[in-house]
Parts: structure tokens; sequence; C-alpha cells
């Protein structure tokens, strides 16, 4: 009798076993596709309407550039899962220099869609900016 309890002991520590190294698995490989899909670089291209000329920008996540009038920071930025037709996403503040008075007002602050730019307008009346590129 004695015999079997042990064999039973064992069969539940291997099930164990082999559970939780089938959920550590599932994790790390959901991880690994999170960290491909976000990426830490957003390219941005930016029009001045007055000369209608094009600048491309890139931006690290987190860092605050200053292009003309504008300061501009990207917070985060993701690429979709799908392949055949890729979504680009970034969470982007804009602030225009030129008003001294509000300095805690952005001009925009929110996601962007690379497919889509007037599902969330950037409203300027000298720039606007289009997200291109997240890697």
């Amino acid at each position: 009798m004695l015999f079997k309890r042990n064999i039973q002991a064992g069969k539940n520590k291997l099930t164990l076993f082999f559970l939780t190294s089938l959920v550590y698995f599932f994790l790390i490989n959901s991880s690994f596709s999170e960290n491909n899909l976000a990426g830490s670089f957003t390219d941005l291209k930016i029009l001045d309407k007055i000369s209608s000329k094009n600048t491309l920008v890139k931006l690290k996540n987190g860092e605050l550039i200053t292009f003309k009038d504008l300061s501009i920071k990207s917070l985060k930025c993701k690429n979709s899962e799908f392949d055949d037709n890729p979504e680009i996403t970034a969470y982007i503040q804009v602030k225009d220099l030129t008003n001294q008075d509000n300095d805690e007002v952005f001009v925009f602050n929110g996601w962007m869609f690379s497919s889509s730019p007037s599902l969330a307008p950037f409203d300027h009346p000298v720039y606007d900016v289009w997200l291109l590129n997240c890697y």
C-alpha cells in the first residue's frame, strides 16, 4: 500500500513539472513576440506648408526634439501583428513653441496611425506630421 502512494506522488510531481514548463514556455514566447512588435525609434515626416518642404525626423522614444517651432516627443510605437496589411501606431506629443502664453497645452497628444492619419488629425497652420515607421 505504501508503494502505491509513492508512485502516485511521483506522477503528480511529474505532471506539475510539465504544466509549469508549458506555462513558462508560453509566457516566454508571448514576451518575445511583444518585444518584436514594439520599437524604440519612430520615423515622422513633417511638411512645412509655407515652403512645401518635407523633412524626415527620427525620434528615439522618450526623447524630446525641437523641429523649428515644434517640440515633438514620441513615447511609444508599435507595429501590428499582421503581415499582409501592416499598421504602425505611435503615441506622440507635440507642442507649439511660438505660443508662449500656455506651455502646458499640446497641439497634438495622442495615438497616431500610419494607415489613416485623419483618424486622429494633427491640426497646425504651418506643419503637417505623418507617422512613417517604427523600429
